[in-house]
């Protein structure tokens, strides 16, 4: 297929597939003026594209997908909508721009695509008619829009959106004179759940459903009461009741591990509650039919990981079956495209499958391709959408490419359709990743892992390793393109990561053997054992090894360090530092202390301190990086300063880098993922051995 390189996009306006009237102007990113290097460099990390969000049309001939990319004046991404047909290959721009654009979704005659913008100001719905090449602004909501869905008439649009609620005032203040200059109020705070990572103090009101006529006017809530409803809406056949799914428990906010399903009249807002099994009943999808009703199911067990399992119910009979109740995986996002048959994904040993599932149960596998958003650290990730016509469009990435789009059926046909990177990185040499297989040395569990080799990698030579951990604990990492672990690479590093016991992709009992035991002496012997066997292979500089970690990765360094002291710098990245101050401070305890934790933190002091890192501290000697976002409420930066301070207070080499206005994902603009990587390979440059430059150089 063609391939839009960023020069060419520079040259010239990019012109709509249809002549759309907005203004398309390709993306721009930064251009080298010493010529192009033939490593990964820092500044590419600005150049980088991605798609996401690849909605297949009714009839499988055309994609619509968010095209992601970085600017590098204001720091940001930018998210424009590419139009991709199935059989030329061609892609061209349906908006290109310096807006914002997400949830392209098709109307199910294939006539129309709504998605939502903030090409009017603020962030609206707004339907493109492609045969008339006319865009409609059809909203003027107050606040986000999410779940954004065509009924099957193509009438009416569905979203969910917070109805805001007035704040809880306690005391009446005096009236203040005219001119005065008093202090901002006070905020009363009365809720359970009442902050959130990235978004800060919670506004009080309730996500509720809205339907909204697709040709514009005014919306319509048609759910009520104080809970929240929000998450994948479907509408029945008829186009006049929408299912979804909700906890209204009245304690919900103690209660997150349930949901029930419900469906909602859209004329009256008549409620019916659909299921009441215990647990979580969500991600409802109904058939082209409207006769079957599939969804995802999880206990309510009160444990760290569980896997979601398939059930469909007879929409007449309301009888319902759990299908596949064997698979031990957790099945994600089920789509009908069949009466019978239904694409969905699962994450197994490190990667995302695209599968089938019939309704009896047998699971057929695709691919093992898909790769997402996550270009920063290697994670499972991606996402895919059916037809009813057998295909599905998905994100297909490797160990040396994000994500781009691809389509394939049930044939297993694929088809890569973008090549949104090849003009950055075709000329790129890049480490190779290649897998490593091991056993634990605390019970010889077998572990997998991969190691990156650095560009003109030469296995007679002696090269430092960096140990990177994966956060979740419950997530993985797989054969991705990683550009953090590039860079390292480029930097004349080996770089070795595992799926350590707790990782997701392996089954519910190897993700459970973490329960009440993160971080733990069993962990860390996953990732030490590691570190032997990629000695073992004999390029490797036994004196120095380096550690890194992000979150969970942060936990299980900075308990590492107090382990062991084999390592020879450390870089510890936005960690819990002290288990019985964190769960009463940060954003997640609601949902933690009663999934990991054995009960209250004051009922289990002894319990919370052994799994702290701090509880190790009088042990380190290893020099030692901190890095947290100055706004992080998932680990708050006094976890890592109470690190930071303790290490101090010992005279142990250590240094705190916070990172301004940043929440937990101190990675999320593209400046801020240099960041971090440049200071986490200054330290350890800092700390590494002459003997290893001397071994690189001859």
């Amino acid at each position: 297929m063609r391939s839009f390189s960023r020069f060419s996009c520079r040259l010239a306006f990019a012109v709509s597939v249809l002549a759309t009237p907005f203004i398309t102007v390709a993306n721009t990113t930064v251009a080298s003026s010493t010529g192009a290097s033939n490593l990964f460099e820092a500044k590419d990390i600005f150049s980088l594209e991605y798609a996401s969000d690849p909605q297949i049309s009714p009839d499988g001939e055309k994609i619509v997908y968010i095209r992601n990319s970085n600017n590098i004046m204001t720091d940001d991404k930018n998210k424009n909508l590419w139009l991709v047909d199935v059989d030329s290959k061609k892609q061209l721009p349906l908006f290109s721009d310096d807006k914002q654009y997400s949830q392209p979704r098709w109307s199910a005659d294939g006539e129309k695509i709504a998605f939502v913008s903030n090409l009017t100001g603020s962030y609206q719905i707004h339907v493109h008619y492609l045969k008339q090449n006319r865009t409609a602004l059809v909203s003027q909501v107050q606040g986000g829009v999410s779940s954004l869905t065509w009924s099957p008439d193509g009438k009416w649009l569905a979203f969910t959106q917070l109805v805001a609620d007035k704040r809880t005032v306690i005391a009446k203040m005096p009236k203040k004179p005219k001119g005065a200059k008093w202090s901002k109020p006070v905020v009363v705070i009365d809720q359970a759940y009442y902050q959130a990572d990235g978004r800060g103090l919670l506004k009080p009101g309730y996500k509720h459903i809205f339907v909204l006529p697709s040709e514009g006017g005014t919306p319509r809530q048609i759910t009520q009461g104080d809970f929240h409803h929000k998450g994948k809406l479907a509408w029945n056949k008829k186009s006049d009741a929408i299912v979804f799914s909700a906890n209204r428990i009245s304690d919900w906010e103690y209660k997150s591990l349930e949901g029930d399903l419900f469906k909602v009249m859209v004329n009256d807002g008549e409620l019916t509650q659909l299921t009441s099994t215990p647990g979580k009943e969500f991600n409802p999808v109904f058939s082209e039919n409207g006769e079957k009703l599939a969804f995802l199911s999880t206990s309510n067990a009160l444990n760290p990981y569980r896997n979601a399992k398939l059930n469909i119910m007879d929409w007449k009979s309301r009888k319902t079956s759990e299908i596949a109740s064997d698979f031990d995986r957790s099945i994600q996002d089920p789509q009908w495209l069949s009466s019978s048959l239904l694409a969905m994904t699962y994450d197994d040993f490190g990667k995302r499958k695209l599968a089938t599932i019939s309704t009896k149960g047998k699971v057929k596998d695709l691919t093992d391709t898909l790769v997402g958003s996550s270009i920063g650290r290697p994670y499972i990730s991606g996402g895919f959408t059916a037809s009813s016509e057998g295909y599905m469009a998905f994100t297909q990435g490797s160990s040396s490419r994000p994500a781009d789009v691809a389509v394939i059926n049930t044939r297993k046909k694929l088809v890569k359709l973008t090549q949104l990177n090849e003009d950055l990185l075709a000329h790129k040499n890049l480490g190779k990743v290649t897998e490593i297989n091991y056993k634990s040395s605390f019970d010889d569990e077998p572990i997998q892992g991969w190691y990156v080799t650095p560009p003109n990698f030469d296995p007679k030579k002696k090269y430092p390793l960096i140990l990177e951990i994966h956060g979740g604990p419950h997530l993985a990492y797989g054969p991705h393109f990683s550009a953090e672990l590039q860079r390292f690479a480029a930097q004349g590093y080996v770089v070795f990561y595992d799926n350590h016991r707790g990782s997701s992709s392996y089954g519910e009992r190897f993700a459970m053997l973490l329960k009440y035991k993160y971080s733990s002496k069993e962990d860390f012997a996953d990732h030490n054992s590691g570190v032997d066997a990629m000695l073992g292979l004999g390029f490797i500089d036994e004196g120095n090894l380096f550690i890194a970690g992000g979150s969970a990765g942060g936990i299980a360094t900075a308990y590492a360090i107090g382990l062991t002291d084999r390592f020879s710098a450390a870089v510890v990245v936005k960690p819990v530092i002290n288990w019985l101050s964190k769960v009463l401070t940060a954003d997640s305890g609601l949902g933690q202390i009663p999934t990991q934790f054995p009960g209250m933190p004051w009922e289990h002091v002894e319990h919370y301190w052994k799994r702290s890192p701090m509880s190790l501290v009088g042990n380190v000697t290893t020099p030692t990086m901190l890095m947290t976002g100055e706004e992080d409420l998932r680990t708050p930066m006094a976890q890592t300063e109470q690190f930071y301070q303790a290490l101090k207070l010992r005279k142990i080499d250590t240094v705190l880098v916070k990172v301004p206005g940043s929440p937990h994902g101190i990675a999320g603009k593209p400046s801020r993922m240099i960041t971090k990587i440049e200071h986490t390979l200054a330290w350890f440059e800092k700390y590494k051995t002459k003997a290893a430059e001397d071994n690189n150089e001859n």
